[in-house]
């Protein structure tokens, strides 16, 4: 785990079982601050390691000063996932760039602990720069990496849940799909949106927008948004067990900018 903010939020959910936190050696308070941090949650071994040896431990990747030797991510087979009551996942079909894949958990996390779903192959990898671009959320995230999406898919289905594929020529808007009950909502490959045999196991098809001057958004903003549309409709529900907290009460750390 490399990078101020996925090394501080390793640290709240594993503690002590973090074997390891190496830090740039020199007088930067903040990488003071995650050395307390560290200290504090029990963490044994603490280093200070000169910048040459840190980026040699980075490998090329951007670390920000901190590296923590971590347990490894916890997938969930998604048979558990998908028999949550009031189910809300978002599944990605090829979704390749490690900055958008670590975005969307990033929104997920943020907007009512969506789970995340995933094809083994082709598709972005659980790397530091995942881990990265998901400012740390990637660690309280749900994560379901599957043999098959389109078979995944279909065990939603037949677990009662509705699975949406997000595309923007469809003739339905999000918005206009109640929500409240189990939903996937599925994401396509960056260039190619959704796959066919995809395409077939979803119930139904909607866009998140009118496309105007572009046809299409990013995979990570879609996803934010189709969340927050999600999260809305939740929260009329009175008394729902699953409401979202508040954003006051979410990590000020894992939360889109425009609402920190």
């Amino acid at each position: 785990m490399i990078g101020l903010q996925p090394v501080r939020e390793c640290l709240r959910v594993h503690g002590h079982l973090v074997s390891q936190v190496a830090i740039t050696a020199g007088d930067n308070p903040k990488l003071a601050a995650l050395e307390r941090f560290a200290r504090d949650r029990g963490v044994a071994e603490v280093v200070r390691r000169p910048r040459g040896e840190m980026d040699r431990l980075a490998q090329g990747g951007q670390h920000q000063g901190a590296i923590a030797l971590a347990p490894a991510l916890s997938l969930r087979p998604w048979a558990e996932v998908v028999a949550r009551p009031r189910l809300i996942a978002i599944a990605l079909d090829r979704v390749q760039d490690p900055q958008n894949f670590g975005a969307v958990v990033r929104s997920a996390v943020a907007t009512g602990d969506a789970a995340l779903v995933w094809g083994e192959h082709a598709s972005a990898p659980l790397t530091p720069a995942t881990f990265r671009a998901s400012a740390g959320a990637i660690e309280h995230a749900t994560l379901s990496r599957v043999p098959s999406l389109k078979d995944a898919l279909a065990s939603a289905r037949d677990a009662g849940a509705q699975v949406i594929g997000l595309a923007a020529g469809a003739s339905e808007l999000l918005s206009d799909i109640d929500l409240r009950g189990p939903t996937v909502i599925v994401l396509g490959n960056e260039a190619e949106g959704l796959q066919p045999s995809v395409r077939r196991a979803c119930s139904r098809l909607a866009a998140v927008v009118r496309p105007r001057v572009l046809d299409s958004l990013n995979a990570s903003v879609a996803a934010a948004i189709a969340l927050y549309e999600a999260e809305r409709q939740r929260r009329e529900l009175p008394g729902s067990p699953d409401a979202a907290l508040p954003p006051s009460a979410l990590p000020s750390s894992i939360l889109p900018p425009s609402i920190q």
